[in-house]
Formats: structure tokens, C-alpha cells, sequence
């Protein structure tokens, strides 16, 4: 009865191990969207700046390397001047579609990373008062993910990440000859939010 009891009990405290071993974690984080000025075939390119929304999945392959998957969301407005039109506004939707490999460092509660990876950014007009040339379609750049960042473990299953993200992309044209700039641009997104490990 004894060795039953103490079975028993190791597979119980095995159990108890395996299960909080994190695998998996998801996340949502508010995210800043700066962009440089464009310039190239004579136009110029400024877009406002603005706060969206990013939702992460990572899957550990090991304790320090893992895959991510994610989707962000903003709006803004990209204004296009060139000699023939001063100032023409496009309210833009960005959303973006990613996958990365991200490199994990331990040091106490603190979890520095690094990742880098590939998607696109689909930049969609709005059709509404803040645009003043409907005469445009979405746009799909296939670019680069790059970034760094830390996260503070609170408990075994949650964290706060900060982290500065970087996408390379090709400046949108929305379809207009007149708006191509055939430039690349680095849009860079700094995040903090808040992740669930399971």
C-alpha cells in the first residue's frame, strides 16, 4: 500500500511538472506606427502617426527558440504631394500578416528576445471624408520583420512585453501611376502588451 501511495504521488507530482511547462503563450499588445517620409519619382509620401492593435501566437520549439504567428491593425492617413497634385489624402487601412522565428534569453524574470521573419502589410483605401481621391485600390507589400524586445514575467502563465518591431516594405501606390515612389520604407511599430502562457 505504501508503494502505491508513493507511486501514486511521484506521478502526481510529475503531472503537476509537465503542466506548467509553457509551450504555448498568446498575445495582445497596443502598438505605434511611425513611418519616415518617402520621397522618389517626384512624389512624397508622409503618413500621420497612430496606435493600433497587434495579436501574437508563439509556440516554443525549445526553451530558447520559437515560432511566431501575427496579425496587427491601424489607421491613418497617407497624404501624397507631387508637382501636378499638392496634397492628396488617402485614409488607410494597415493590417499586417506575419510569421517569425524569436530567440528567447533567461535572466530572472526577465526574458530579452530577438525574432526576424517574413509577411506582408495590406495597405486598403477607406472610402470616406478623410480621403480625397477615391479613384485607388488596396495595395500588398511583401516585406521583412525584424525586432527586439523584453518580457517581464509576472507569474508562471503571464507577462508584459515591450518590444520595437520593424517591417521593410515598399512604399503603397494604392494603384496611381502618379503616387509611385518605388522606394523601400522601415515602418517601425514599438509595442507593449500583455501575454498568456498555456
Amino acid at each position: 500500500m505504501k508503494k502505491t501511495m508513493l507511486l501514486g504521488a511521484l506521478m502526481l507530482m510529475a503531472s503537476f511538472g509537465y503542466a506548467q511547462e509553457s509551450r504555448q503563450d498568446v498575445s495582445m499588445s497596443a502598438i505605434g506606427i511611425l513611418t519616415p517620409q518617402v520621397n522618389g519619382n517626384a512624389v512624397q509620401l508622409n503618413t500621420t502617426k497612430t496606435v493600433g492593435f497587434l495579436g501574437s501566437y508563439r509556440y516554443m520549439l525549445t526553451p530558447r527558440s520559437a515560432l511566431e504567428a501575427n496579425y496587427s491593425f491601424a489607421q491613418y492617413s497617407s497624404n501624397y504631394s507631387t508637382s501636378f497634385l499638392p496634397n492628396v489624402r488617402i485614409h488607410t487601412r494597415q493590417q499586417e500578416i506575419t510569421a517569425a522565428y524569436v530567440y528567447n534569453m533567461n535572466f530572472r524574470n526577465f526574458n530579452p528576445f530577438v525574432e526576424g521573419g517574413v509577411g506582408a502589410l495590406i495597405f486598403t483605401p477607406i472610402r470616406d471624408y478623410r480621403t480625397t481621391n477615391f479613384d485607388t485600390k488596396g495595395n500588398t507589400g511583401i516585406g521583412a520583420l525584424f525586432g527586439a524586445g523584453v518580457a517581464y514575467e509576472l507569474s508562471p502563465s503571464w507577462d508584459i512585453r515591450a518590444q520595437y518591431r520593424g517591417f521593410a516594405v515598399k512604399a503603397p501606390d494604392f494603384g496611381l501611376a502618379n503616387f509611385k515612389t518605388n522606394r523601400w520604407e522601415v515602418i517601425s511599430m514599438p509595442t507593449i502588451g500583455m501575454a498568456y502562457h498555456f
